[in-house]
């Protein structure tokens, strides 16, 4: 499990993008008993890698579901002005919550498409994430012999976890609509000239709601100084799902049934129903 997942990061990034979060502001990567402030990177900094081949488009941003909400007439601003315009409507569609102690406020769509490019595959590059990591120490904890991940540990995404309850996800989707063309644009600049970031976007959270529900907490090992899954299964995980996984079920099944709301609004299709199963931890 290479780097502590800030889920509050990457909530806010996919809530926040979708905004999760992209849905709202959750991630982060660092070794898990270590934490790591992502540096004001610039996401195109990110491993992207470039594709010079444009595929069909499976989701086109036209066919959202925008509801009601009057489509705004003012102009978007260019994607390097835009970090004080995304930052106050952010905090608008979190219920006018503080977001400054949660929120990175340099290049934040940037962050947020490079975070959200990254989540699908098994590592997540550094100093992508458009939110800051959780405050306090990764907790750990011991349960018949085994060492995992400390129940005391989903406290630490609180301030995240009530981003990601108060955001409505029609309001976070017809503003993502409307502030499309600079998603699309700093996709197409992070090293996807063809790509059409909105597919990506179904994509990444595709990827999310697979991850697996433990029956119970997942054994840990140390590796090279960090805190790895025994299971090899779990380790090869995304970097998304194994996030997602660290943030402890309740906040799991709670990022999942927004990320699920969001993804019919994006797509304007109802998810194909899945049985209830969960799987079983490894130890």
């Amino acid at each position: 499990m290479s780097k502590q997942a800030s889920i509050g990061s990457w909530i806010g990034a996919v809530v926040v993008v979708l905004a999760v979060v992209v849905a709202g502001v959750y991630l982060a990567r660092r070794a898990m008993h270590l934490e790591h402030q992502a540096a004001n990177v610039p996401a195109a900094a990110s491993s992207a890698a470039p594709s010079s081949t444009a595929a069909p488009i499976q989701h086109p941003i036209s066919q959202a579901n925008t509801g009601p909400a009057a489509a705004s007439t003012a102009a978007l601003p260019a994607l390097d002005d835009s970090d004080a315009s995304v930052a106050s409507t952010l905090a608008r569609l979190a219920g006018g919550a503080d977001l400054s102690p949660l929120l990175v406020r340099q290049q934040i769509i940037r962050h947020i498409v490079a975070t959200v490019d990254a989540m699908p595959r098994h590592d997540l590059g550094v100093g992508v994430l458009p939110a800051r990591t959780p405050k306090g120490a990764f907790i750990t904890a011991e349960v018949d012999g085994r060492k995992v991940i400390g129940s005391e540990n989903a406290a630490r995404y609180a301030p995240y976890m009530q981003v990601v309850e108060d955001a409505d996800p029609q309001a976070l989707v017809a503003w993502y609509v409307q502030s499309y063309p600079l998603f699309q644009q700093a996709y197409r600049q992070l090293g996807y000239p063809k790509g059409y970031f909105n597919d990506r976007l179904i994509a990444a959270i595709d990827n999310l709601l697979a991850t697996p529900e433990l029956a119970q907490p997942a054994a840990l090992v140390p590796s090279k100084g960090f805190y790895a899954y025994a299971d090899p299964a779990l380790e090869s995980l995304s970097s998304g799902q194994r996030m997602l996984l660290r943030s402890g079920p309740a906040n799991e099944a709670k990022i999942k049934a927004k990320l699920r709301a969001i993804r019919v609004l994006l797509t304007a299709q109802e998810m194909p129903a899945t049985p209830a199963s969960t799987a079983a931890a490894a130890g």
